[in-house]
């Protein structure tokens, strides 16, 4: 728009006439995305191969829009680059998103790209340690505000042990990997591929496995963002789903990409996504809200929400079901 036009319109608006309302949306409409951004992560395999392939660059790139890649080493790096406004859309796990919906972060969840088990306890090979009792007392490592420090509390409270009954050692998953195997740390709330490395790799011991309280693979959209931004965050799910049905059907290859980009050995990767990660269920619905309200309670019991937080309100406001309805396929 012309200065002499936009002058125009702002004294029409001085004038009384209804146009200060359109001006927002017309500066919008007139500013294509310059930069799209992103986060990869080694717990998002559809996330690597879509950054391996270039497809988002490849459609973005008739629309003048580069792709901004940032490497998330755990759910509470991709919530603060959210947070942050560092990136636009971002991978977590569904439990530490609502988490951090729950404390503020403006963020809406309307596609899942996994159902994975991505974390369990782990002990080393030689540990005294076989059960969750034992871990009264203990040294445990677990990186704060993701799915396997929620994990850990869940399991603890099987046993009606407290966050307080441990000491928790706060380390980014990589680090609390090197922890446990060096002996600085007795327990471990593990996350793959690190997990499945130090498997492999070091013999360490899964003494605490349970799917139910692995949460799901949520990919967060700023809310700001999608109000916006609605037909790119599409297309940026088009890209995960043409992701995601060529790892389905390129399994041992998709394994290749994961391997070389976390450098761990194939048969690690292997292990996370053929036998760890379930890629079939990408609409978010009503399974994956009771999910989240069956673990919900976890986060008021430990006061890491404000003590009358409405977590079914926060659930509601993240899942949106409804955004890629009739745009997705099993």
């Amino acid at each position: 728009m012309k200065r002499r036009q936009l002058l125009q319109l702002t004294g029409a608006g001085a004038a009384g006439l209804a146009v200060p309302t359109l001006l927002p949306g017309l500066a919008r409409a007139a500013e294509p995305l310059k930069e799209l951004r992103l986060d990869y992560a080694y717990y998002s395999p559809s996330s690597l191969v879509l950054r391996r392939f270039g497809w988002l660059e490849e459609d973005f790139k008739r629309d003048g829009t580069g792709v901004k890649w940032v490497l998330s080493a755990g759910s509470n790096r991709a919530l603060e680059y959210l947070n942050g406004n560092s990136i636009d859309i971002g991978s977590s796990a569904g439990l530490a998103a609502l988490l951090a919906k729950a404390n503020g972060n403006p963020i809406t969840a309307p596609y899942i790209y996994s159902r994975p088990e991505w974390t369990a306890l782990v002990v080393r090979k030689d540990s005294p340690i076989k059960s969750l009792a034992d871990l009264k007392g203990k040294k445990v490592a677990a990186t704060k505000g993701t799915d396997p420090y929620l994990f850990l509390l869940r399991a603890l409270q099987t046993v009606k042990l407290k966050r307080s009954d441990i000491e928790h050692v706060a380390l980014q998953h990589a680090d609390g990997r090197a922890a446990l195997e060096q002996g600085r740390v007795d327990a471990w709330a593990g996350l793959d591929p690190h997990m499945a490395a130090s498997e492999l790799d070091s013999g360490t011991r899964l003494i605490y496995r349970n799917i139910a309280f692995n949460t799901y693979g949520f990919l967060n959209v700023r809310e700001d963002f999608l109000a916006q931004r609605p037909s790119e965050v599409k297309r940026v799910i088009a890209g995960y789903e043409r992701a995601r049905q060529w790892i389905l059907a390129n399994t041992t290859e998709a394994a290749k990409i994961l391997s070389d980009e976390a450098k761990v050995s194939l048969q690690v990767a292997l292990l996370q996504i053929k036998l760890r990660t379930d890629l079939s269920h990408p609409q978010p619905t009503t399974e994956h809200v009771k999910a989240l309200q069956a673990a919900a309670p976890i986060l008021l019991e430990e006061q890491l929400v404000k003590p009358g937080t409405d977590l079914n309100k926060a659930i509601a406001s993240l899942v949106d079901t409804r955004f890629t309805q009739g745009l997705l396929r099993a």
